[in-house]
C-alpha cells in the first residue's frame, strides 16, 4: 500500500498523526480535529506548499495516527509525543531548564518546600514559577505568619506519644511550634496548611475577610491578645497582596495567553488570575522549524501550559483564536476594559522576553543579532531586500547662514564612519530645507552612479517630514532610482515613519529594535551635521574678524592663530607680543581694531 493510499484511509476523527522518515524516525507530530482532512493538506502539489513544508513532505516515508475522544485530548497527546520523540520539524521549546514548584507534602504534618521534581506521592504542587526568587519569597512569607516545620522527620501520633523526638533550634527561637513533640495539634497545623494552599490558589481575599471577622469576634469577647494575633496575620497577607499585581476582582478567575511570533522564534507569556491578583506568570520561548501559523504556535503554547498546570480556567483570554477547541473552556479576544488590560499586560511580558533574548544575542551572537534587527526593520517597512546598507540625510543651518547637510552610513546595523559625508549647499540661497535636501540627494547619488553603482543603499532615511521626503524622492526619481531602493522620512515629534504616497504615517513599536536603529542613524546624522556646521561658523567668524583688517592676509591670519590660539587671545595680548609676528605697525592696527570691535 502506498503512502497516499494509506492516508486516504485515515478517519474523520480527532487525533494525533505522526510522520516517519525512511529510517523509522519520527520527524513530525501534529494534532487534528479531523485527521483525514488535516493530513491530506500535506499531500498536494509542491507548488502549493511552503518551501519548508515541501522539504518535510519529501522525507515522509510512513504515517501513523492515534484517535482520541476530544481535541483537548489530542492537544495533550501531541505535547507528550513531541517531548518524547523531539521531532526534527516540530516547534520545540527553547527552554530546557526545569522550573521550581512549591510542594505541600503528604502526611499529618506536611512540609512546604521548593522543588524542581514532581513526584506522584500524594503531594500537592503549585507552580511552576518562572522566577525562583519569587517562589522563595513566597515561602519566606508563609513562614513569617505560619510556624511551619523545616525538618525531615517522619512525625506520627505514635512517635509523639513515645517522645521519640527532641525539639530543634527552630522551636526555641519561635520559628516552629514543635509539632514533633505535640506542642501543636495536627488539626491546627493542617488548618495553617490549608490557608497556605488557598493563598497559593489565589484565595487571599477570602482569608483576609475570615481573619477580620475572627479579630472582631475576639475583640467583642475581650480576648485582645488573640484579636491582635489575627490582626497581624491579616495585615501580613494584605501587605503581601499589595505587592502583587492587582486587577479588578470582578474580573473573576481567568487565564491569559499572549504570543509574539517571528520567522524562526516565538515568545509566549501566560498569566493566571485568581481572586483579583496575578498568582502565576510564566514565559516560554519556542523555536520554529516549519512555517507554522501563529494559531498553531498558540495551540502548542496552550498545550504546554495545560500539561504543566493541569486544567485551565473556564475563560481564557487570547490575542487570536488557537487552532483547536477545549471542552468547557471558552477562548475570548477582549476588545475593551479590564480584560483587554490583562491581555496587554501579558503581551508586554512576551515582548520583554523577546527583547531580552535579542539583547542576549547581541553579545553572544552579534551576527545573528544584526540579522534579526535588519529582518525586523525590513518587515516593518515592507521592503523586499534586507537593509544591509542604510544612509541618512540631515540639513543644518541657522537663519540661512552656512547651510550644510550630512550623510551618515550604516552597514549591517552599525555605523560605517569612513563612509560619512559632509555637503556645503551650493545652489540654494537662504534657509530652504526642501531644495537643500533635493540638491544633496542628487549630488550624493549621481556621483555614486558614476563611481560605484553597485554600492547603492537598500534604504534611505530622510530626517524630516513630508516636505523633505518629497523633494528627496523627486531627486531620486530624476536619477531613475525610485524602483531600486526604499526611501522614508522620520519625523522627530512622534517618531512617525513617513512613506512616499502614503497619507498615513507608520508607527513602529517604540520598544522594537527596528525603530531604535532608525533613531540611532537619525541622531548620528544630526550630530555629524551640527558638528560640521559649528566648525564652519567658527571659521567664518574668525575669518571675518581678522581678514577684514587691512594688511592681514591668509598667511598672517594663520600665523597669528597658530601663535595665540584664538581671536580673543590675540585681542588680550600685548602689542609687543603681536609685533613679534606681524611688526609694530600692523600689530597696533590689529589690536585697535579687535578691541574696538569688542567694545
Amino acid at each position: 500500500m502506498t503512502l497516499k493510499e494509506k492516508i486516504s484511509l485515515f478517519p474523520h476523527s480527532p487525533g494525533v498523526y505522526r510522520y516517519y522518515d525512511s529510517e523509522g524516525n519520527v520527524i513530525y507530530v501534529g494534532k487534528a480535529k479531523d485527521l483525514h482532512k488535516r493530513v491530506a493538506q500535506y499531500f498536494v502539489p509542491a507548488e502549493r506548499l511552503t518551501r519548508k513544508t515541501a522539504v518535510m513532505v519529501s522525507k515522509i516515508a510512513d504515517a501513523q495516527y492515534t484517535v482520541v475522544e476530544t481535541e483537548s485530548d489530542a492537544l495533550l497527546l501531541e505535547n507528550n509525543l513531541i517531548k518524547q520523540y523531539k521531532p526534527r520539524y516540530n516547534i520545540l521549546l527553547k527552554d530546557s531548564k526545569t522550573y521550581p514548584w512549591i510542594c505541600v507534602g503528604p502526611g499529618p504534618f506536611p512540609k512546604v518546600y521548593l522543588t524542581r521534581r514532581v513526584v506522584h506521592d500524594g503531594s500537592r504542587y503549585f507552580g511552576p514559577y518562572s522566577s525562583v526568587m519569587h517562589a522563595r519569597n513566597l515561602l519566606d512569607f508563609f513562614r513569617s505568619i505560619y510556624p511551619l516545620r523545616s525538618c525531615n522527620l517522619k512525625i506520627t501520633s505514635d512517635a509523639i506519644l513515645r517522645h521519640k523526638f527532641r525539639p530543634c533550634l527552630d522551636f526555641h527561637i519561635g520559628k516552629c511550634r514543635g509539632c514533633c513533640i505535640g506542642a501543636i495539634s495536627e488539626q491546627e497545623y493542617q488548618d495553617n496548611i490549608e490557608e497556605i494552599v488557598r493563598l497559593l490558589r489565589g484565595g487571599g481575599r477570602e482569608i483576609i475577610q475570615h481573619y477580620r471577622s475572627l479579630m472582631m469576634q475576639a475583640a467583642e469577647n475581650l480576648d485582645f491578645e488573640q484579636a491582635n494575633e489575627y490582626k497581624e496575620k491579616m495585615q501580613s497577607i494584605e501587605n503581601h497582596y499589595s505587592k502583587s499585581v492587582i486587577v479588578n476582582s470582578a474580573t473573576g478567575d481567568v487565564d491569559v495567553f499572549s504570543l509574539v511570533c517571528e520567522s524562526t522564534e516565538a515568545f509566549g507569556n501566560f498569566l493566571r488570575i485568581r481572586g483579583g491578583a496575578v498568582v502565576q506568570s510564566l514565559n516560554l520561548g519556542f523555536r520554529l522549524v516549519m512555517d507554522e501559523t501563529p494559531e498553531s504556535v498558540l495551540g502548542m503554547f496552550i498545550g504546554e501550559i495545560r500539561a504543566k498546570f493541569g486544567v485551565l480556567s473556564r475563560e481564557v483570554l487570547v490575542p487570536f483564536m488557537p487552532d483547536f477547541e477545549i471542552e468547557n473552556v471558552e477562548f475570548r479576544i477582549p476588545v475593551r476594559g479590564d480584560k483587554l488590560a490583562l491581555l496587554e499586560l501579558s503581551a508586554r511580558n512576551a515582548k520583554e522576553m523577546r527583547f531580552n533574548s535579542l539583547k542576549q544575542k547581541e553579545h553572544t551572537d552579534p551576527d545573528e543579532y544584526r540579522n534579526r534587527v535588519l529582518e525586523e526593520l525590513r518587515t516593518a517597512l515592507g521592503m523586499k531586500e534586507l537593509p544591509e546598507h542604510i544612509e541618512c540625510f540631515d540639513n543644518s543651518n541657522i537663519q540661512g547662514t552656512n547651510p550644510v547637510a550630512s550623510c551618515v552610513v550604516f552597514r549591517g546595523a552599525r555605523p560605517s564612519k569612513k563612509d560619512y559625508r559632509h555637503f556645503k549647499i551650493k545652489t540654494v540661497v537662504g534657509a530652504n530645507d526642501y531644495a537643500s535636501m533635493k540638491e544633496v540627494v542628487n549630488r550624493r547619488y549621481s556621483r555614486m552612479l558614476e563611481e560605484n553603482p553597485d554600492d547603492l543603499p537598500q534604504l534611505i532615511v530622510i530626517d524630516g517630514g513630508k516636505g523633505q521626503l518629497a523633494f528627496a524622492y523627486e531627486a531620486l526619481a530624476e536619477l531613475g532610482l525610485t524602483e531600486k531602493l526604499t526611501v522614508v522620512g522620520l519625523a522627530k515629534r512622534l517618531e512617525e515613519v513617513i512613506r512616499v504616497g502614503d497619507p498615513y504615517p507608520l508607527f513602529i513599536d517604540r520598544n522594537s529594535q527596528a525603530l531604535k536603529v532608525l533613531q540611532q542613524i537619525r541622531d548620528e546624522a544630526h550630530r555629524f551635521g551640527i558638528t560640521f556646521h559649528r566648525n564652519l561658523r567658527s571659521k567664518a567668524q574668525i575669518s571675518s574678524a581678522l581678514s577684514s583688517i587691512k594688511g592681514v592676509g591668509e598667511k598672517t591670519e594663520q600665523r597669528l592663530l597658530l601663535r595665540f590660539g584664538s581671536v580673543a587671545r590675540i585681542a588680550a595680548a600685548s602689542e609687543a607680543d603681536v609685533a613679534e609676528i606681524v611688526g609694530p605697525k600692523l600689530a597696533s592696527t590689529i589690536l585697535k581694531t579687535l578691541n574696538k570691535n569688542e567694545g
